[in-house]
């Protein structure tokens, strides 16, 4: 059985790591917040390109906290134990309810590379013109269009506070030049940042850009190193169909056993999984006897 060698030093934890005058006091001015939201972004971008991040699983980590934040935004009690069980045990063919709704959507879009056709995809009930309009609304800088995109989504849609922050990430990563959209505003909008318009708007999003990208940063640096044991513990693995099971934990914020078809049963499944744990490389995320789920 071989798997891709995966490596992460001390050295690639440290470059991972937002340098602290990034989050040193608070911006007094409207430069002072573009210039560290910028510094930030920029930081952003050099984790991204760290060849040991498992950057799928990064974005399924985040965009799960994107829709438990929107969820929130809409007065809703779930969160997000609560939005992955009504995901990953959807049966086939039954509807996962609004807050469910919204966590899909932020799946699917960070499963795919971003595009005006993908965008459908995460939105159904959008139709694809529309969706096509908002995404070019902005001009100027990649945070102030986004903030633009974000103000036109919800000046067309009253209370589309989920999609309106889906577009506006979208439009953040394409202007960054960024392959997949990754959630950030979604992260660090507040409920009241969504009530303002122009100016103010652009400052909340400069804001909430400089607070998300270390959030994001901090995941970036733990799940790497939760990867880098995955991939150490990998070789001891010896069932049929690990290969397959472990590309899974890297690629999803949560794993029901019942999705590693790639195992012999659901016995066998199940003993991989409780096997992870047990090296240090996975762990049980609900706490139940029953229907548990594990993830990095």
């Amino acid at each position: 059985m071989t798997y891709a060698a995966a490596t992460f030093s001390k050295e690639s934890d440290m470059a991972l790591r937002m340098p602290p005058w990034l989050g040193a006091g608070r911006a007094e001015t409207s430069e002072d917040l573009a210039f560290l939201s910028g510094a930030a972004l920029a930081h952003l971008h050099l984790v991204l390109a760290q060849g040991a991040l498992p950057l799928a699983l990064l974005r399924a980590r985040l965009a799960l906290r994107a829709a438990e934040n929107c969820v929130a935004h809409a007065g809703r009690p779930e969160r997000a134990s609560e939005l992955r069980d009504v995901v990953v045990f959807l049966p086939p063919g039954h509807q996962p309810g609004p807050a469910g709704e919204v966590y899909l959507s932020w799946r699917r879009a960070v499963e795919r590379p971003l595009s005006a056709r993908a965008l459908p995809r995460a939105l159904p009930k959008t139709e694809p013109p529309r969706i096509a309009a908002w995404l070019d609304a902005g001009q100027g800088a990649p945070i102030r269009r986004a903030a633009s995109a974000l103000q036109a989504v919800l000046e067309d849609s009253p209370g589309a506070e989920a999609t309106a922050l889906l577009i506006a990430d979208a439009v953040l990563a394409r202007a960054l030049g960024w392959s997949h959209l990754m959630p950030l505003l979604s992260l660090g909008l507040k409920r009241r940042d969504l009530r303002k318009t122009g100016e103010e708007l652009r400052l909340a999003c400069h804001r909430a850009v400089a607070e998300a990208t270390r959030e994001a940063a901090r995941e970036a640096a733990e799940l790497g190193q939760r990867a880098a044991r995955l991939h150490a513990v990998a070789p001891k693995l010896r069932a049929r169909g690990a290969e397959e099971a472990v590309r899974l934990f890297l690629t999803r914020d949560a794993v029901a056993p019942t999705a590693l078809t790639s195992l012999r049963s659901g016995r066998a499944a199940r003993r991989f999984c409780d096997r992870l744990v047990a090296l240090g490389a996975a762990r049980e995320l609900t706490g139940r006897d029953t229907f548990r789920l594990y993830g990095v």
